[in-house]
C-alpha cells in the first residue's frame, strides 16, 4: 500500500498492510531538508490545506496594518467596524484582540450581508488538488473546515465566549446556526472541487470551555450534519477535538465522523484506550495519542514504543493511526522518532 492507501484504508476503519504511522504536517523540520525527506518517504505523513471560508464573507471591505509583532485587521460593514488584532512570536501567532466583545456586537454580526467567496474557495480546492499531487501518494491531504461553534469561537475571546454562553445562549446559538449554515455552503463548494477529504476543527470549543450540555445542543447536531454531507459525498470525514474526551465519546459516535485526534492521555487529557471501543464504536478510527512535544519530542524511543504496544494491543490494527496530538510544532528529536515507530511498526 502506498501511504495515501494506508491512511485512506485505516481512517474508513478497513484492513491495511500495518498500522500507519502518521506525523500531522512536517512541524519545524524543513520539508526539503534530509530529515524531512525522510519523514515523507517512510511515514505516512498527512497535511492541511486551508478552506478558503471567510465568516464576513465576499462583499465586507477588510484592511490590514502591520507594525512590529501586531497585525490589525479592521472590517468595514453596513452596520459598522469590527476590528482584530494578532501577536505574532518565532513560533506562533495568536488574537489578543476580537471582533467583538459584548452580545449586542454578536446581533450586529448577523445583521452584515454575506455572501459566499467562492473564488477564494476554488481557490482552495486547487490548492489542496496541487498538495496532492505533490505528495504523489506517500501522505494524505485533508482541507480543514471549521464547524459551526467556530464562529462564535473566533468573533470572541475566551472569557467573552463563554459569558455569551451563560449570559445569551439564544443568541450563541443563532450565531452557531448561522456559522453552520456558512460552513455547509463552503464544503459544498470545495467538494464540487475536488476535495475528497476534510478535517472538522471546532468541537473543543464547547468540550473544554462550555462542557456536555454546550457540546450537545452546540456540536452534535450541526456536526452530525456536516459529517453525512462529507460522507455521503464519498469524501472522509475527519474530526479534531482538543482535551478530555472520554465523556464525550458517546456524543461524538452519534456524530459519526470516519476518524477522531488527538485522544491525549493523561495528564493532557483523559483518554483510556482500553475503553474507547466500548463508548465510541468500532467505526471511527482513533488518530494520535503520543504527545508530540512532551513525548515524542522528549522521551527515549523505549518509551515511545511502550505507549504505542498499548494502543496496538487495544486498538489495532484496524481503525488506528499512531499520531502525533497536532501541536504543529514537534522538532527533530520528535520525528527521528517518528521515524523509528514507523520502522518497529513495519517490522
Amino acid at each position: 500500500m502506498t501511504s495515501e492507501e494506508r491512511l485512506r484504508a485505516a481512517f474508513a476503519c478497513e484492513e491495511v498492510d500495518r498500522v500507519p504511522v502518521s506525523p500531522q504536517g512536517f512541524g519545524r523540520v524543513d520539508p526539503k531538508s534530509e530529515l524531512g525527506r525522510r519523514l515523507l518517504e517512510e511515514t505516512d505523513i498527512h497535511i492541511y490545506t486551508a478552506s478558503g471560508l471567510d465568516w464576513f464573507g465576499r462583499k465586507v471591505q477588510a484592511e490590514s496594518l502591520s507594525e512590529g509583532n501586531f497585525r490589525t485587521t479592521v472590517w468595514h460593514t453596513p452596520v459598522g467596524e469590527f476590528r482584530a488584532t494578532s501577536r505574532t512570536t518565532e513560533r506562533t501567532s495568536a488574537r489578543v484582540e476580537f471582533p467583538c466583545r459584548r452580545p449586542e456586537d454578536g446581533e450586529r454580526f448577523l445583521k452584515v450581508p454575506f455572501e459566499l467567496d467562492e473564488d477564494r474557495i476554488r481557490e482552495a480546492s486547487e490548492e489542496f488538488r496541487r498538495r496532492r499531487e505533490e505528495l504523489g501518494g506517500r501522505g494524505m491531504v485533508l482541507v480543514e473546515v471549521p464547524d459551526g461553534i467556530c464562529l462564535p469561537a473566533e468573533l470572541f475571546s475566551p472569557e467573552d465566549f463563554c459569558l455569551l454562553w451563560a449570559d445569551a445562549p439564544d443568541l450563541m446559538e443563532a450565531l452557531v446556526r448561522e456559522g453552520h449554515r456558512r460552513v455547509m455552503e463552503g464544503v459544498k463548494v470545495l467538494l464540487e472541487g475536488g476535495a475528497d477529504a476534510f478535517r472538522i476543527i471546532g468541537p473543543e470549543y464547547a468540550s473544554t470551555q462550555l462542557g456536555p450540555e454546550a457540546y450537545s445542543r452546540l456540536v452534535v447536531q450541526y456536526d452530525k450534519e456536516l459529517v453525512a454531507l462529507i460522507k455521503g459525498s464519498g469524501a472522509i470525514a475527519y474530526l479534531h477535538n482538543h482535551g478530555p474526551i472520554m465523556r464525550y465519546l458517546p456524543m461524538i459516535r452519534e456524530i459519526s465522523p470516519n476518524a477522531l485526534d488527538p485522544l491525549e492521555a493523561p495528564p493532557w487529557g483523559d483518554f483510556v484506550p482500553e475503553r474507547a471501543r466500548e463508548l465510541l464504536g468500532e467505526d471511527v478510527c482513533i488518530v494520535g495519542n503520543l504527545d508530540d512535544m512532551e513525548v515524542l519530542g522528549k522521551k527515549d524511543f523505549g518509551e515511545i514504543w511502550r505507549s504505542a504496544e498499548r494502543l496496538l494491543r487495544a486498538l489495532g490494527p484496524k481503525g488506528l493511526v499512531l499520531s502525533g496530538t497536532a501541536s504543529g510544532t514537534y522538532g527533530a528529536k520528535a520525528a527521528e522518532n517518528f521515524l523509528m515507530l514507523a520502522r518497529r511498526v513495519g517490522g
